[in-house]
């Protein structure tokens, strides 16, 4: 097993990539590992004609994956767009792998991130004892991108400043990235692209210009519409978290994370399961991402502190912090929740009593 904490999609699912091109029959765009069929088959699942099984790294609408990768395959750059948790980043890396073998192009947007982190930088010590030498240039994975007919990701494109943003523009309009100190640019090989992430919850949300808007085919990522669809989601991600770092699950928790995806999706939508409550909602999000993460602490707590059978006392705090991110109005949410839903539901004592005891 690997030493490394988190392996890249294209290691981690080496055996499937290998697997779906060794299987795929289709016409392949240049520069790309595999057709565009293919990509679909690894996001989506499935079995190959071989027998072999591709696991699925997007549960939900398959025409969304269809969209997005046929939009790889044209002249624009793709923006997966939707509330934090819906697995932009997710499906982001696993297209990258897929199309071009490689994730690792990636730019994280920041409020501090600046126009060399996409278009190019200088190394300073060679500037200055050289002047502007093509060896003192510093490749950001954008450029290199470009140059080798690879896909870039640029993570939470809206966090960015939007001056800085519009350096994409020339990029993906003309597909060429000037170098005005060596009087050249850099032409983009067949192959390259570019996939943006965003989310419409973020307080640091600047506006993409109308311009850099144009350059992009949108694709909204949705929250899992079905109770059994984020289920699923949350047992897939936690079976993997639990192989990764050597955590065994002692019994199923299927049940555990039935329950908290329940507590998650009632708050969300403001509506009891049955229902017959109305609720108030949360500040925060509550997203899959956030329930994944309380299972992942779950199982840390039940491991290390515990017998290694997840119980409700392990889950409890995760619950409590990813409800109560305000305080004041979260806490009032969260205790109308305790005593009105859970406290009434039967089968849910234990967890009551663990919320209760924390809050």
């Amino acid at each position: 097993m690997s030493n490394v904490l988190r392996q890249h999609a294209e290691q981690q699912f080496a055996q499937e990539l290998e697997e779906v091109r060794k299987q795929d029959r289709n016409a392949v765009p240049q520069n790309w590992r595999m057709s565009p069929q293919a990509v679909v088959t690894y996001l989506v699942g499935g079995k190959l004609p071989n027998g072999f099984e591709v696991t699925p790294k997007y549960i939900g609408n398959r025409r969304l994956m269809e969209i997005a990768v046929a939009t790889l395959t044209t002249d624009r750059a793709l923006l997966l767009y939707g509330l934090p948790g819906t697995a932009k980043s997710w499906v982001s890396e696993h297209l990258a792998a897929a199309v071009s073998g490689d994730s690792t192009l990636l730019v994280q947007g920041t409020a501090g991130t600046g126009e060399e982190a996409i278009r190019y930088g200088w190394n300073y010590a060679k500037l200055l004892s050289a002047g502007p030498v093509p060896d003192a240039l510093v490749e950001t994975p954008v450029m290199r991108a470009m140059r080798e007919g690879k896909i870039a990701r640029v993570e939470e494109l809206t966090r960015i400043g939007s001056d800085v943003q519009d350096s994409l523009i020339t990029i993906l309009s003309e597909k060429s990235l000037p170098v005005p100190e060596l009087n050249t640019e850099v032409q983009a090989v067949r192959g390259f692209n570019v996939i943006a992430t965003a989310n419409n919850r973020d307080k640091g949300v600047n506006e993409l210009s109308s311009a850099l808007k144009r350059r992009f085919n949108t694709v909204i990522l949705p929250v899992p519409a079905s109770m059994e669809e984020e289920v699923e989601i949350v047992q897939q991600r936690v079976q993997s978290f639990s192989q990764s770092m050597e955590l065994p699950l002692e019994k199923p928790i299927t049940e555990e994370i039935r329950r908290i995806v329940t507590i998650f999706r009632e708050l969300r939508s403001g509506v009891s399961a049955d229902g017959k409550s109305k609720l108030k909602s949360p500040s925060g999000t509550l997203s899959t991402a956030e329930a994944i993460s309380v299972m992942n602490n779950g199982l840390a707590l039940s491991h290390h502190f515990g017998d290694g059978s997840m119980k409700a006392d392990d889950v409890a705090s995760g619950v409590i912090g990813a409800v109560i991110k305000d305080p004041v109005q979260d806490r009032i949410v969260w205790q109308e929740y305790l005593e009105t839903v859970m406290k009434q539901r039967e089968g849910w004592k234990d967890l009551y009593r663990s919320c209760r005891d924390m809050l």
